[in-house]
């Protein structure tokens, strides 16, 4: 099987390509960072094919590339805190998951736009929750991170924002979202299997981009220790600020020719 036979007909050569570049970025910045990949990814990579088949493919490639971390993270994660937490998930994951099926796909891509704009708001800003452990609002934040990640597979940021700020080893805090993406995940696989989202182009060109993003995790992994982490996650803010910008449906006829 020739790899242009997995590039999906409504794409192309030349969109392909260019969405690989975007997959090695995004690693690159997941691999060095832990964060980024999908507020680069999910902004750029839509404008040149459709949100929902863009969405299937990153839910993919981040499922698999997840998957041999969770064995760990389950043994070091407080499995019974995460669980309050995938409870808004199991909620938050179909909701966002139902929008992106319905809406038209430009609607989708200013949704997208804004939301990772919101998001890299709540990056740049430091936030942390720092208040005390209620469950209403573990289930609540988890719900938000399961909605954007439905929508747009960026449920990142309120998670991390949430788990860093509690008085926990940084281990177990790390395991725990770990494991909590592993359950929005699973649930994300459900939720675009039962609407259609998770399609055999999905799949076919997830073999073709998702080595090039393997590459820009290991790329940027090794970059780590090298490369002072304060310039580094300053030039991820602008790669994600950048990725808004030229994303946005407005500037299709400058940019795209559409």
């Amino acid at each position: 099987m020739s790899p242009a036979s997995l590039i999906p007909a409504d794409v192309g050569l030349n969109a392909a390509i260019a969405i690989c570049a975007i997959a090695f970025v995004s690693g690159t910045a997941r691999g060095f960072s832990g964060f980024g990949s999908a507020l680069i990814f999910m902004p750029l990579a839509s404008s040149i094919a459709g949100p929902r088949l863009v969405a299937a493919l990153l839910l993919i490639i981040d499922f698999v590339a997840a998957a041999p971390l969770l064995p760990n993270a389950w043994k070091q994660a407080d499995r019974k805190a995460t669980a309050v937490m995938v409870v808004g998930a199991l909620v938050g994951v179909p909701v966002g998951t139902y929008f992106l099926s319905r809406l038209e796909p430009v609607t989708t891509r200013w949704i997208i736009s804004a939301f990772v704009f919101a998001l890299l708001m709540l990056l740049i800003s430091g936030w942390r929750y720092r208040g005390k452990d209620h469950a209403a609002i573990s289930v609540g934040i988890g719900g938000l991170s399961g909605f954007c990640s439905g929508l747009a597979q960026t449920g990142g940021p309120p998670i991390v924002g949430y788990w860093l700020g509690r008085p926990l080893a940084s281990t177990i805090a790390r395991a725990n979202i770990l494991l909590f993406f592993g359950a929005s995940d699973f649930f994300s696989v459900v939720s675009y299997a039962l609407t259609g989202l998770i399609t055999a182009d999905a799949i076919k060109f997830s073999f073709v981009v998702g080595p090039v993003y393997g590459i820009g995790v290991w790329f940027g992994a090794s970059l780590f220790g090298r490369a002072s982490e304060s310039m580094f996650r300053a030039i991820c803010y602008a790669l994600i600020a950048a990725a808004v910008v030229i994303g946005l449906p407005a500037l299709d006829g400058v940019l795209r020719g559409r």
